[in-house]
């Protein structure tokens, strides 16, 4: 992904030691310097359809920090970048029939890096990161045989209801962001009691403070990665995967077993349907679940 690291050599005063100045060497790669450099901050950009003025000297600071951090954490930005290709396509029309923002896909990239799998300290889970209750209260189902925080088009369907609702309460997608991150009842209370509209221009703990600059800092890398130093060839990147759909309606007494009519593992079973979380499905009420068998495995 990366051609070059960025080389900026920074200015520095020189420190003087018995009479002898002495700079700090630069890092290097063989015989060659490695220098690091500063990606320019943007004066303003656009991010959920309206431009974002940037010029002030907060506002400047606060995406510059986060354009750095995502510029060199290289490993995830890379992975984010291989995911996005098999996951994007998935993520993307969900959004779009529910009338919500393409940008949106950026927060599903700062809340999990795009890894199904993910599971905060928290307990939020999957790759919109739910918490429990909060996903049972937008309509997924969590107990310890299924969890639709894990299937991915389930629980982005419920991500979009949290959207929707945060979007009748502010008519502004950052503030809905903004919300997904703090919760509403937060980003209600401040918005009065500080008397401002604008979410950028509240005072709230660091962790939510950063998260809109997040946002735009990993889509403003992500849609020109090369801009950044960030190289992958197209087979670089994780492909989509084309499945067979198996409707199940009934109890299943051990999935290791079912599985095997479909000649896969019961592990590639759990690796696309992360939904299941035991090897049994009591189902007593004859839910119908949608089972993904990989075709091109």
């Amino acid at each position: 992904m990366k051609r070059i690291l960025f080389g900026f050599i920074l200015s520095l005063p020189l420190l003087a030691c018995a009479g002898e100045s002495t700079s700090p060497a630069a890092p290097t790669a063989g015989n060659n310097p490695i220098y690091y450099t500063s990606p320019d901050v943007p004066s303003s950009m656009k991010i959920f359809g309206k431009d974002v003025d940037l010029s002030r000297s907060d506002f400047h600071e606060r995406f510059d920090r986060e354009l750095m951090v995502n510029s060199y954490l290289h490993g995830s930005t890379l992975l984010n970048l291989k995911r996005a290709n098999r996951l994007f396509p998935v993520l993307e029309p969900i959004l779009k029939k529910n009338g919500i923002p393409r940008d949106m896909l950026y927060l599903a990239v700062i809340e999990s890096n795009l890894d199904p799998r993910a599971v905060s300290p928290a307990k939020a889970a999957g790759i919109w990161q739910f918490m429990a209750s909060t996903a049972k209260q937008y309509g997924l189902e969590v107990n310890d045989y299924v969890d639709e925080r894990y299937n991915i088009e389930k629980a982005t369907e419920a991500a979009c209801r949290y959207f929707k609702d945060a979007y009748a309460k502010y008519g502004d997608w950052m503030a809905v962001a903004a919300a997904y991150n703090a919760g509403m009842a937060r980003i209600t209370q401040e918005r009065a009691s500080q008397q401002q509209d604008n979410v950028l221009d509240l005072y709230l703990v660091t962790e939510t403070t950063r998260y809109p600059y997040r946002i735009m800092a990993v889509k403003l890398i992500m849609e020109d990665p090369e801009k950044y130093g960030f190289h992958l060839r197209k087979d670089q990147l994780y492909k989509p995967v084309e499945y067979d759909e198996v409707v199940v309606d009934s109890p299943v007494e051990n999935w290791v077993e079912w599985v095997k009519k479909y000649n896969i593992s019961y592990a590639q079973l759990r690796e696309h349907n992360q939904w299941i979380r035991s090897k049994t499905l009591p189902n007593k009420t004859g839910k119908k679940y949608k089972v993904l068998i990989p075709k091109n495995r």
